[in-house]
């Protein structure tokens, strides 16, 4: 089974995306059964024409609006279309997901629910039709693993619907934040929107990795050509490859670097009880680790240091977590880095069943297995044997181990 690799250099959007479906032999009534089968064939025209870029060649997508509805759709009435539509499982779970990730961004620029977000904030018929379209194709592809290189989203102004906005619209700052999507910098870059919010939500969802491999080869290519007159080939190139390589474990990224936060703070005014029951809820809202201990501050009082060690996007709902659940009137917090091997969890078919366990790699490609600590406890009160006689048993049964995640 081969692989696809998406190279949106400069930016992506929708139509250049589906343009390059077409150009790499994905028929057009692949493209179209399941926007007829929603019902939205008299909505629009599509079609697929050679077009340049800078004399580069590739396949322009035009969509004629043809909707003559006065009806202003939402996302809950999209929603109920394809839901409702006679599409295959896997492929109506894609557009849901596509669909479902540029409302919610929407819906939270503009303070409103997701389900009220109006059509033409999502994309009107064009939209529909450019991510149902690259939804289609992708599944007919079937792929083994998608890649894609890191898209540079451009700067400037865009005209949109709710007036003029600035280059990344808040939808695209949005959809990035949340997918921690990685994105090229480049202060030189040319005035305009490179990549659109339905170009990064079909990013979002369909890519697997946001890197190409680190070697493979070119087996076929489609190339869509962008509306926008650029003094560079405005266009994207769709490959099918073959990677040599096993990307969920990727060696040059093991062990990989991230940035935490750190915060701390010395508390001498709460009950133990009451920090216990703080220590609990820094750990319940998603720090990766917390330790306290009992320490002797001024006036000879008894004190407690905390510190929490949690994911750098969680900094500032930490911080009011600090003053809405503790006394202390100020908290330390730096940035830091740390180096972390892959790892998976899991479970192992052991005789005493199926066991949680948790898989690490080593950088030299090896794997260590241990199980969670607490299936330890409960095999070890249920079976009455050693936590050594679990841990021996648990580890000569390591080939059965099934992930249920890849490696992260």
């Amino acid at each position: 089974m081969e692989d696809v690799l998406i190279e949106c250099s400069p930016g992506i959007s929708g139509d250049m995306l589906l343009g390059a479906f077409y150009d790499l032999g994905v028929p057009k009534k692949v493209i179209e059964k399941p926007l007829i089968d929603l019902g939205l064939k008299d909505l629009y025209q599509l079609e697929f024409k050679e077009s340049k870029s800078c004399s580069i060649r590739g396949i322009k997508v035009n969509v004629r609006n043809i909707d003559c509805s006065p009806i202003k759709r939402t996302w809950r009435s999209i929603k109920e279309l394809i839901l409702n539509g006679q599409l295959e499982d896997k492929l109506k779970k894609i557009i849901y997901e596509v669909f479902e990730s540029l409302a919610i961004a929407e819906g939270k620029v503009h303070g409103i629910k997701s389900e009220d977000v109006h059509f033409h904030e999502i994309g009107a018929i064009d939209s529909l039709v450019d991510i149902i379209g690259v939804c289609a194709a992708l599944n007919y592809i079937n792929p083994k693993e998608v890649y894609c290189n890191e898209p540079i989203l451009g700067k400037g102004f865009v005209q949109t619907e709710h007036g003029k906005l600035s280059v990344p619209t808040p939808a695209v700052i949005e959809l990035i934040r949340k997918n921690n999507i990685k994105v090229l910098s480049n202060r030189d870059s040319i005035e305009g929107e490179l990549s659109t919010p339905t170009g990064i939500a079909l990013l979002a969802n369909l890519v697997d990795y946001l890197h190409p491999p680190s070697k493979y080869s070119i087996n076929s290519y489609g190339v869509g050509i962008g509306s926008l007159k650029f003094p560079f080939p405005n266009l994207v190139r769709v490959y099918k490859i073959t990677s040599f390589e096993n990307p969920s474990i990727n060696k040059q990224i093991n062990p990989k670097c991230e940035e935490i936060s750190v915060q701390e703070a010395w508390i001498d005014d709460q009950t133990p009880e009451d920090i216990s029951n703080f220590v609990e809820k820094l750990r319940i809202e998603g720090a990766y680790d917390v330790s306290y201990q009992a320490i002797n501050m001024k006036k000879n009082r008894i004190g407690f240091a905390i510190q929490v060690i949690l994911p750098i996007e969680k900094k500032e709902f930490f911080r009011r977590l600090w003053f809405d659940y503790s006394n202390t009137i100020g908290v330390r917090e730096r940035t830091q880095s740390r180096w972390i091997l892959l790892r998976r969890r899991g479970e192992c078919s052991t005789s005493f069943g199926n066991i949680k366990v948790k898989q690490t790699l080593k950088p030299d490609g090896s794997i260590s297995m241990k199980p969670e600590s607490d299936e330890v406890l409960r095999l070890k009160l249920k079976h009455k044997i050693s936590t050594f006689e679990i841990r021996k048993i648990i580890k000569e049964s390591s080939k059965n181990f099934k992930a249920f995640e890849n490696w992260k």
